[in-house]
């Protein structure tokens, strides 16, 4: 299993390797509290990531020149449908340092490190309503969503989970390639139905009709008061689970400024955008 990897393209050189010293444990719990909040109650402690080192899972973290964490990744291995495979838990960077390519650099080295150990599978979840994360998993890795899990960590105390923790579960396998996507303009896929505006009679109407579907989400959430947040995961939460209870999957994600939302197939149906 490889060691650490050095990459240059930062302000400094940057490397990303395991956590091994009791310095780099505690900068990872400083670099959660910092990415959660002081009040964020789900910090995972030493003892437990030197633990999950210990039976497979990864810990690792990108520093620069100067022997600080710019960024964090966790996970852990274990068995899911039915298979082994790993999960990801945990990334965290900087927020003066993101969309500098250090996440990226995070997850291709756990990938590594997964592939090594012999798993052929990760998981991990994210929140649909962050515009930017459903365009780097659904666009940007090819991730197939799993399942919607209502409300699935609770409340752990961090302002950043103020309207709920709804999240899609996504796998990818460690030897996918990126998918090479065209996306049909956003105007093509307004003509869809969009699921969430829909009134419950319908929203069951337009599923038992088994044609391509869109769900909204807003451009980004972070911008919205609790209160509008809260509302959109309401609406998007009764979308998502009636359409993927009918097995609807998700193809693509759409988005052009501020209109952004899913595209969604019934089973066995083209993911072509209808002409």
């Amino acid at each position: 299993m490889a060691h650490g990897n050095v990459m240059t393209g930062h302000s400094s050189t940057l490397t990303v390797r395991p956590l091994s010293t009791s310095a780099d444990y505690a900068q990872a719990i400083e670099l959660q509290r910092i990415t959660w909040g002081r009040s964020f109650r789900d910090v995972v402690p030493e003892a437990i990531i030197k633990i999950t080192q210990r039976v497979g899972g990864v810990a690792a973290g990108a520093f620069n020149g100067a022997g600080a964490m710019d960024g964090f990744v966790y996970g852990m291995s274990g068995l899911y449908d039915g298979r082994v495979m790993h999960w990801s838990h945990m990334l965290a960077v900087r927020p003066e340092l993101r969309d500098q390519g250090i996440g990226g650099k995070l997850k291709q080295f756990q990938r590594e490190q997964v592939r090594a150990s012999g798993v052929e599978w990760m998981y991990w979840t994210y929140d649909p309503l962050v515009a930017r994360n459903a365009h780097r998993n659904v666009n940007g890795l090819g991730v197939s969503i799993r399942e919607y899990v209502t409300d699935m960590y609770t409340d752990t105390g961090s302002d950043l989970h103020a309207f709920g923790t709804d999240r899609f579960v996504v796998t990818l396998h460690v030897d996918a390639p990126r998918p090479n996507r065209k996306e049909a303009p956003v105007e093509s896929y307004e003509r869809l139905p969009a699921l969430n505006d829909c009134s419950p009679a319908d929203a069951r109407t337009v599923l038992q009709r088994g044609g391509p579907i869109r769900i909204a989400i807003p451009g980004d959430v972070e911008t919205l008061t609790i209160t509008e947040a809260r509302a959109w995961r309401q609406s998007t939460r009764a979308a998502f689970v009636a359409a993927l209870e009918r097995g609807y999957r998700v193809t693509t994600f759409a988005r052009a400024g501020h209109r952004c939302f899913y595209v969604l197939n019934a089973p066995g149906a083209s993911t072509d955008v209808p002409a």
